[in-house]
């Protein structure tokens, strides 16, 4: 499960816009919403490494703007 959820984790904090959503994607309603309320901590709350809030952002980012970096 630890894998899992590493490898889940790695897509969404890729910077990398179109494997975010597609990951995204495949998470059920309610993991989906745990994503955005964690993402969300890690841009407004202390205590992440300046590479995460940046990771995070894009992720929010690339959820927000489904149009934005195709990038496969």
């Amino acid at each position: 499960m630890s894998e899992y959820l590493e490898e889940i984790w790695n897509d969404i904090l890729s910077q990398r816009p179109a494997r975010v959503r597609r990951r995204f994607s495949m998470l059920d309603k309610d993991s989906q919403q745990q994503v955005l309320i964690h993402l969300n901590r890690m841009v407004t709350e202390d205590g992440w490494q300046e590479v995460q809030v940046t990771s995070a952002r894009a992720a929010l980012s690339a959820l927000e703007n489904p149009e934005t970096g195709k990038d496969g």
